[in-house]
Parts: C-alpha cells; sequence; structure tokens
C-alpha cells in the first residue's frame, strides 16, 4: 500500500491483518481502530502501518461504515492518504544509526509519488481553474471547455472571450440591453419624443457602446465546433457577419437622435422609433447566454420574475396603443365614450377636450405616467388572471387582446 487508496472491508472481516502492524506502531491508536469497527463508527487516525518488506509507512486513514435499506452496517470504506513526508523520519532497524537528515533523504526518495500529487500547478492552470463564482459570472454558454488548460497564442489585436475585460464588458451590454428592452417599446408606443436632453444623452451614451461592442466583437475569439478556441481574425470577421453583425448593426443605429429634430417630417419619425423595436433582437443573444444560469434555484427564480415583469411591461405598452389607435375617430374626429382610454379619463378627472380655437383637434386626457401605470396594472391582473373590472376591454380590439393575453397568463 502506497501512495494513496481506497479500500472495501466486509463487517465479518472489519480487522486489519497483524502484518501491518509492527514495534512502531502506537498500541493506544489499534485499539482505537478496533472499537471504531466494533462500534459501527466513522473516525480518522494517523497510523505507522507497514509494507510487506517491512518498511514503516505513515498513513491518514478514514473508515466510514456503509449501511444498506435496512440501515445496518454492511460494509466498511477505508481511505489510506501517505502522510509520511509530514511527519518525523523513522528509525526502523535498516535505519538504525542512520543521521536524521540520511533518513529524510529516504522518506522523500519513497514518496515521489506524493510529491508529485504536492507540486503545485503552473500558472496557466491555476489562471483557468474556474471557481463556482467564476462559473455563475463568466455571461458565455460557449465558454473555455476545463480541459484546455493552456492559454491559446493570440495575436495583439485579439481578445480572449473568457478574459476579465470580456466578462465585465459582457455585464454591461446585457444591462443595456435589459434598459433598451424596457425604454424602446414604452418610447415607441407611448411616441415620447425625447426633448430632455439627460434622456437623449443617455440614449446616445448606448448606442455608442453598442457600436464599440460591434468593434470589440470583430476582435473576440469564440469557440469551433471541435471545442477548440478560435483565434485566426479572419475566421473571427466571417463567423459574426453571418452571425450577429446585422442585427448588433441595426440595434445601435441613432434612431434617438434622428427624432429628435423638431422639423423632422411625423411620418419618417414613427418609422424610426418602430425600426428601434429591432433592438430587442439582442435579446436572443441574453437568452442564449442565460441557459448558464439554469442550475442555480435562486437564479432560475429571479429570472422568472424578471421575464414576467418584461413581458407585463411589454403587453402594456401594446394595450396602451390599441386604446390610443381606438379612441378617436380620425374619420369623423369624434371620441369613442367607450374606449377604456376615456373612461379612465373620466374616472380620475382629466377627460379629453376638443380644441375648437386651436388645431382643432382632441387635447387633455390623463398623463403619460398615469396611462402607463394602468396599462401596466390591467396586464399585470390579466396575465395572473385576477382581473377587477376596474379597466376593462369594450372594442373589439381590446377583446381580442384581452383573450390573448389570457391566454399567456393560463400558460
Amino acid at each position: 500500500m502506497t501512495g494513496a487508496g481506497t479500500c472495501i472491508i466486509d463487517v465479518g472481516d472489519a480487522l486489519f491483518e497483524s502484518f501491518m502492524y509492527g514495534e512502531l506502531t502506537d498500541k493506544k491508536t489499534i485499539e482505537k481502530v478496533r472499537q471504531t469497527f466494533d462500534n459501527y463508527e466513522s473516525n480518522c487516525f494517523e497510523i505507522l502501518l507497514y509494507k510487506k518488506n517491512r518498511t514503516p509507512v505513515w498513513f491518514y486513514m478514514q473508515i466510514a461504515p456503509i449501511r444498506n435499506e435496512h440501515e445496518k452496517v454492511v460494509l466498511f470504506l477505508c481511505t489510506f492518504k501517505d502522510i509520511t513526508l509530514f511527519k518525523q523520519p523513522i528509525e526502523d532497524d535498516s535505519t538504525k544509526g542512520w543521521t536524521k537528515f540520511a533518513r529524510l533523504t529516504r522518506a522523500l526518495t519513497n514518496s515521489r509519488s506524493v510529491l508529485q500529487q504536492l507540486t503545485p500547478m503552473n500558472k496557466a492552470e491555476v489562471v483557468h481553474k474556474h471557481s463556482r463564482l467564476a462559473e455563475v459570472l463568466q455571461l458565455g454558454s460557449d465558454i473555455l471547455p476545463q480541459y484546455k488548460q493552456e492559454a491559446p497564442k493570440t495575436p495583439p489585436h485579439i481578445i480572449l472571450h473568457y478574459c476579465a475585460f470580456k466578462t465585465t464588458w459582457d455585464w454591461v451590454i446585457l444591462i443595456l440591453t435589459f434598459y433598451t428592452a424596457i425604454m424602446v417599446p414604452y418610447n415607441v408606443s407611448f411616441k415620447t419624443k425625447q426633448n430632455n436632453i439627460a434622456w437623449l444623452v443617455l440614449d446616445s451614451v448606448v448606442d455608442v457602446i453598442f457600436l464599440v461592442d460591434i468593434v470589440l466583437n470583430f476582435h473576440t475569439t469564440f469557440v469551433g465546433p471541435g471545442g477548440e478556441v478560435i483565434s485566426d481574425p479572419k475566421l473571427i470577421r466571417m463567423n459574426y457577419l453571418k452571425t450577429w453583425f446585422v442585427i448588433d448593426l441595426l440595434s445601435c443605429l441613432p434612431y434617438d437622435i434622428i427624432n429628435a429634430f423638431e422639423n423632422v417630417d411625423e411620418g419618417i419619425s414613427s418609422l424610426f422609433s418602430s425600426l428601434k423595436v429591432v433592438r430587442l433582437l439582442r435579446l436572443g443573444r441574453v437568452a442564449r447566454k442565460l441557459d448558464h444560469y439554469l442550475e442555480y434555484g435562486a437564479a432560475v427564480l429571479v429570472l422568472l420574475v424578471c421575464v414576467f415583469g418584461l413581458v407585463a411591461h411589454w403587453l402594456a405598452c401594446i394595450w396602451y396603443s390599441i386604446g390610443d389607435y381606438e379612441v378617436i375617430d380620425e374619420v369623423t374626429n369624434t371620441i369613442k365614450r367607450d374606449s377604456w382610454l376615456y373612461q379612465l379619463a373620466l374616472s380620475i378627472g382629466a377627460p379629453y377636450q376638443y380644441n375648437t380655437s386651436g388645431s382643432g383637434q382632441w387635447e387633455g386626457g390623463p398623463s403619460k405616467d398615469s396611462l402607463y401605470i394602468s396599462s401596466l396594472y390591467f396586464t399585470m391582473t390579466s396575465l395572473t388572471t385576477i382581473g377587477f373590472g376596474n379597466i376593462a376591454p369594450t372594442t373589439d380590439g381590446e377583446k381580442i387582446f384581452s383573450v390573448a393575453m389570457m391566454m399567456v397568463g393560463c400558460k
């Protein structure tokens, strides 16, 4: 028995053979081992045992009983680890008269296998030994396989897709993607022209970051079909052009800056606002990477809550768009009194009013904040199939959409 090992001992034979003990084996430890077997207990010991050639070796011994379906101990699992290197050099019959240094040299020579186990890993192995936390923070579903322990050599301008910088950058892109998933439907549905300078600057910064992300993706490695890391610049660019380049390019166009100009035609402005919905396609990349979190129960719960809230937000924007389209009859320029928007305006004391002296259009009504909160409230109650009835669909379009929402909620 050398190095480390495991053996299974039957209950009836749960004692070591006498040849494994010697004059240097501690009698008290032997008695403790016997009592552990007799009492069917789990225990661990440091014990000096002898090989067949009577060479003494220190072992760290662990004993664990194995029980059957009737809770009866039927076997013992014993593991042994050679710890001779960590003990004082052993003086036996074959080493009597030797100096302490000579006995230590012999112990080191006889335990080369242990020395190999204690040899620290090289730097590349330490770098790529992913911890559990690193796995959680790593967004890429196609991270470097665990068996790839040596960092591939890449050109100076190529970024490894699993490095710390790229992981942090992916988190930033993830947060901004959720930001666009929330703000784009809201801006399109409620026709909010970004006259607020602060919001315009923020959206412009988001567009610039998405543009920088395109540049980085042209210089980031990816995992090939065989599990290898592809670092060839030409292959990287061809792969990105064939996959996510078009969607990423449409996502970073500055639609908000175009809509900020007052002299832009209303039709063109509506077209650019609608094109912003293309940004939601970036969620496909997020969904592909979120598979990495499905093994964590808490992460799955948080993810489900976020998805439910995001779907309710989208449906609220659509629900308002339907009401806003149907509340005023453009042919006769009259307001539909059975619309939920008209009923809401009456209930909160902010009715629609017809401007006879100016533009000749309907004005007033609830504020955008009140309209969004009411829309989100209705979609939440419909998705959860509660429905208090204080906001109810009345037109055919509203009823059809409400049916679809309740079907989604039943899923």
